[in-house]
């Protein structure tokens, strides 16, 4: 597979509006923020497929495999930055912290990381604003994408909080995020998953482990992670064509009934009703 490389510490890339995209599936040794200026289809980001439309911010960190089936002609805004980039900022204290946050949890908000009409509006303004300073050669227009791509990244971290347990926030301790992250990552390998595990790779004893992560996430572990495989199940549902039986064996269900079984208990709707719906409890999953 292709891997792309970055440069410099941040670059911003407007493409003209394309019929079918020039590039097959590859990856990034940075991170890059994917905005839709225009159009619609499907990004394809490593084993789930995302619908796109104009306003939707995606963000992909290294590694991280994509490519797009555009199916009405779509314009792209990209904006990529490496370490180099945190590095040479020398980002305020507030600042590094939010962008630590947003690094560090990415995979918990898959597809369009903004949650609210609010953000959505704000970013679309300063796309706008971004695509504008572009065009131009000024003195501080460098300095002044630079302010538009920090505040890109303060409201996805804030938006990225939001898919995040209610008490974790970019305050939270480190080794609660640690674990988190340890989570996210081995969420397709039950063995992983164990407590005796987790505790043993955080030096935590497994009593200590409950209760500390009961205290930093607001919900026990193993609901933690139950919450977090119906969130990945309600993507698959709606963004790809995995089949049920598939479904449960990537996330570790002992079959497809008993993926059945604890989505209807948790959500109060069938897998295959919410595929039709997208509702849960009468609340359309946007």
């Amino acid at each position: 597979m292709v891997k792309d490389n970055l440069y410099q510490p941040f670059e911003i890339v407007l493409r003209e509006p394309l019929s079918a995209c020039p590039r097959s599936e590859h990856s990034h040794s940075f991170f890059e923020f994917i905005y839709i200026v225009s159009g619609s289809g499907k990004q394809r980001i490593n084993k789930s497929k995302f619908a796109y439309r104009p306003g939707h911010l995606f963000l992909l960190t290294p590694d991280d495999s994509h490519y797009f089936e555009i199916e009405a002609e779509t314009q792209f805004l990209f904006v990529r930055f490496n370490p180099l980039y945190i590095k040479n900022s020398k980002l305020t204290g507030e600042m590094a912290q939010h962008l630590d946050f947003l690094l560090k949890n990415t995979q918990q908000a898959p597809g369009c990381i903004l949650k609210t009409s609010e953000d959505k509006a704000v970013v679309k303004a300063i796309m706008q604003a971004i695509i504008s300073e572009k065009q131009k050669t000024s003195l501080y227009s460098k300095p002044l994408l630079k302010q538009y791509v920090n505040t890109i990244i303060i409201i996805a971290a804030h938006n990225m909080a939001l898919s995040m347990p209610d008490e974790v926030d970019e305050n939270t301790e480190e080794k609660a995020l640690d674990i988190l992250q340890y989570i996210q990552a081995n969420i397709y390998f039950p063995e992983k998953l164990k407590a005796e595990v987790i505790a043993d790779k955080m030096s935590l004893s497994e009593t200590y482990l409950g209760r500390y992560f009961k205290k930093h996430a607001g919900e026990t572990m193993q609901q933690y992670i139950i919450n977090y495989k119906l969130k990945l199940i309600e993507n698959r549902l709606l963004h790809s064509s995995m089949r049920m039986a598939e479904i449960a064996n990537e996330l570790g269900f002992n079959d497809e009934s008993h993926l059945n079984r604890i989505f209807k208990k948790y959500r109060n709707v069938n897998p295959s009703e919410f595929r039709k719906t997208g509702i849960i409890d009468n609340a359309i999953i946007a």
